[in-house]
């Protein structure tokens, strides 16, 4: 009987001991979860709604350092059908407007709670309150040492092993690096950790805006290089910037960005001289001289006042701005910058960018030289977008690791041994 050893209860882990024992059910399958309940940041996800897929995805949704092995990865998880698989688990699902699939229920309990319901029914022995420590190879296959809900160190020799440890992102759900340490422990290169889809701190964030919603198209730029640009609903907090596309923005700012800055565009649909006429037009209809008059309608008054103060227009006598005048509020209100940014630490993220290099990796994210090992889920040098993106590649990537984990393979000689080093 092979015996699977899946190393993580998360969402990719989860997925990669179940599809293990659909493939082989006469297989041992076990799992090593460090905290006491497995799936518990597949718990927050989607404010607890578990948005654990989308209707559109596309390699351009996602960011690694090797465009090339990631979109070659891509193509496994997506022919892994994640949603099919879920769909034939008996989960029903609803899809909103932008293509985010959720749940009927709206409760990510639920799909916890149906993943577990199966593992049970395949027998996969769900192990918790276990640290994993070293991972060596031994007899054609691997010995994973550990310290079990005990405290104790325990060992156990599996044919195979699924690596699904995480990152960085969410430590209050049990994450801390270990999973990119552990791949690196066993030989393989890591594109440096940043923390991803999270607020922006700015150097000089005005607080009186805290609060405020608005729609707008922002971009990110490494001084004057453009990065990446997102439109949606953008969110002013008392320290800097939030909201989905901002915190998507986040994928590209990689330690490498050593400038950089938002400019947010709050008339995306209007060209910057037809807004400054726009602007010009509005002074003979509007109820007062001041610039909280000339927002009415327009903008919140509180952020149409910052902008105006963003531009250096005088505060009174809006019927004497000049055209120059106006031309300089439209081109502020296109390209109102933010300079001094920092992405919000590890807590507040939602995934791990970089991670392990992706070209460590066969197509069927077996670990190059090492048959039998796997990595899978946010320990990978990807991320994706908000809204669902993140957990496709969990559970796909989960999903072809432990289908190919749980068939028959030919022992050969390992060109690059897992290094016996402990965290």
């Amino acid at each position: 009987m092979a015996h699977i050893l899946i190393l993580g209860g998360g969402a990719a882990g989860l997925a990669a001991a179940l599809a293990a024992a659909q493939t082989d059910p006469t297989a041992r399958v076990t799992v090593l979860e460090r905290s006491p309940r497995p799936g518990k940041k597949l718990l927050a996800t989607g404010n607890g709604r578990c948005n654990l897929d989308n209707e559109g995805i596309t390699p351009e949704s996602y960011s690694s350092a090797d465009r090339a092995a990631l979109d070659a990865l891509l193509r496994t998880v997506n022919a892994t059908d994640p949603l099919g698989w879920f769909r034939a688990l008996g989960l029903y699902t609803r899809t909103d407007e932008t293509g985010r699939v959720y749940p009927y229920s709206n409760q990510a309990a639920d799909v916890l709670a149906l993943l577990e319901h199966h593992l049970a029914r395949y027998g996969v022995e769900v192990r918790t309150g276990c640290t994993v420590q070293t991972l060596s190879q031994s007899r054609g296959g691997y010995v994973v040492l550990f310290s079990n809900a005990d405290g104790a160190d325990e060992s156990l020799w599996a044919d195979a092993v699924v690596c699904a440890m995480g990152g960085s992102a969410g430590p209050q759900f049990g994450t801390d690096g270990f999973g990119p340490r552990f791949a690196a422990q066993c030989g393989g290169a890591l594109a440096p950790l940043y923390p991803c889809l999270t607020a922006l701190q700015c150097a000089k964030p005005d607080r009186r805006l805290a609060g405020i919603r608005a729609k707008a198209h922002a971009a990110l730029y490494n001084g004057s290089t453009l990065l990446a640009d997102y439109r949606g609903e953008v969110q002013f907090t008392d320290y800097g910037l939030s909201g989905i596309c901002i915190m998507d923005l986040t994928r590209h700012l990689t330690p490498a960005v050593k400038s950089p800055a938002v400019e947010l565009d709050l008339f995306p649909d209007v060209a910057e001289d037809a807004l400054s006429a726009l602007f010009a037009a509005r002074v003979p209809l509007l109820p007062g001289d001041t610039a909280a008059d000339f927002w009415l309608g327009l903008l919140n008054a509180k952020l149409g006042r910052a902008l105006w103060q963003a531009a250096g227009l005088p505060d009174a006598d809006v019927h004497r701005l000049s055209a120059a005048q106006w031309q300089k509020l439209a081109h502020t209100a296109k390209h109102w910058r933010f300079d001094g940014l920092t992405p919000c630490g590890w807590k507040q993220a939602q995934v791990t960018g970089g991670g392990l290099a992706l070209t460590e990796l066969e197509p069927d994210f077996q670990f190059k030289g090492c048959p039998g090992l796997y990595f899978v889920g946010e320990t990978l040098d990807c991320v994706g977008r908000c809204g669902g993106f993140n957990l496709h590649w969990a559970f796909g990537s989960g999903l072809a690791a432990g289908r190919s984990a749980a068939k028959p393979r030919r022992a050969v000689p390992s060109q690059k041994p897992p290094r016996k080093k402990k965290h």
